[in-house]
């Protein structure tokens, strides 16, 4: 994928992923970003201080609202995705609920589009409500035009959804939004700027768990919101000087290897995960396999359409429901059962007993997860040794 510049050049996003929104440390000429552990920061003197504080000079002074590791993360997300700037989180959650909570008040409204991270649908059907946000769930997308409402000021999707990878054409969601006066907010964790580009094709706010394909090693937890410098001020006020959800330092620096190292990762994933799909697609002890890869994908022509690739989640039934779903699990021997994705690592897991189980039994089996339902990550291991362990596993 080639990312346009601001001399009009495109830029390969490999490229892009190393040296996007940093260079060497001018102090010491250090390539690798110093991790910067202070809490504050002097500013020498009185007037200064002012100046500071009140935004007239730009500067650091507390490492809850800006950190200089943090900033080389923020700017390097900022590049991939083609915002203005960026807001780094302690965790994708962290990011989801300070944007949402920056960007609604009391008496407006926010429409989900499909299906959502659990997290999420949480704190859309829980802690919004308390707030005196109404909160309206779609399952379509050909509903949207229909629910928007004078106080509709937020649309929220996610594409590909976790775990059944729904597909919402984004390019439609803005348009039908921004005609009823809201914001797009989309959830690009499982695409990645390397397959999708949100913003580029209308949405307002792209934000994402960093601790996934971002970190891809599953040894950094961070979130980031990436959108236009006026709203990610709101969202720099909400989620660090009112929330405090400040991003460490030493997870910035974890953050910034990973995407020099994200589009190398996420490309072997994604071809890997396309084998494994088509593995398990027919397979006689699975029922239904969720991949956008897939041609008879229900958003297979969308996601052809606004990605590059299909990406590294594989979701399937087993038709065997939980007993069956239970016994592959713990047969996996390459494959480890863990609850993450992005990492290096192939990972595995039962979103209904684990990532979902917080979701009302009756909104999962709407949102299509069932009891057979598991969900797998593809790592960066050969695709050959992958399909035999899912393989032995299926026996």
């Amino acid at each position: 994928m080639r990312i346009p510049s601001k001399n009009g050049r495109p830029i390969h996003i490999r490229t892009l992923a190393v040296h996007g929104g940093q260079k060497p440390d001018p102090a010491t000429g250090a390539i690798a970003p110093p991790i910067v552990t202070t809490s504050s920061y002097s500013y020498g003197n009185f007037d200064t201080g002012v100046d500071r504080f009140t935004g007239e000079k730009p500067g650091y002074l507390y490492s809850r609202f800006a950190n200089p590791t943090v900033a080389v993360f923020e700017a390097k997300m900022a590049a991939l995705e083609g915002g203005e700037a960026a807001v780094g989180f302690a965790s994708g959650m962290a990011a989801i609920s300070s944007t949402l909570l920056a960007m609604l008040s009391a008496g407006d409204e926010i429409i989900s589009v499909g299906t959502v991270y659990g997290g999420t649908e949480g704190v859309i059907r829980s802690l919004l409500p308390r707030f005196g946000v109404r909160c309206v769930q779609l399952a379509r997308l050909d509903e949207l035009a229909a629910a928007m409402t004078p106080q509709t000021r937020v649309v929220y999707v996610e594409t590909p959804a976790n775990p059944i990878l729904g597909i919402v054409d984004l390019e439609a969601a803005s348009r039908i939004a921004h005609a009823g006066g809201a914001v797009v907010v989309a959830d690009n964790t499982f695409a990645t700027p390397c397959l999708t580009r949100p913003l580029s094709l209308g949405t307002d706010i792209v934000v994402h768990s960093a601790t996934k394909f971002i970190s891809g090693h599953g040894d950094a937890t961070g979130g980031i919101a990436v959108g236009t410098a006026e709203a990610m001020q709101k969202v720099r006020q909400a989620g660090m000087l009112q929330l405090g959800s400040c991003l460490s330092p030493h997870d910035a620096s974890l953050l910034i290897r990973g995407l020099k190292t994200m589009p190398l990762r996420v490309e072997a994933a994604s071809l890997s995960g396309q084998k494994i799909a088509e593995y398990l697609n027919g397979h006689a002890a699975v029922g239904s396999v969720f991949y956008p890869g897939l041609p008879d994908h229900p958003g297979h022509d969308i996601a052809a359409r606004q990605m590059t690739l299909f990406g590294g989640i594989v979701s399937f039934e087993m038709t065997g429901g939980r007993h069956a779903a239970r016994a592959f699990l713990d047969k996996l021997k390459l494959v480890t059962q863990a609850v993450s994705v992005g990492d290096t690592d192939s990972l595995a897991c039962h979103p209904a007993t684990t990532t979902h189980s917080a979701v009302p039994p009756e909104l999962r089996q709407k949102s299509g997860i069932t009891d057979g339902l598991v969900r797998l990550s593809v790592g960066i291991e050969h695709a050959d040794d992958l399909v035999s362990d899912i393989e032995q596993a299926l026996q």
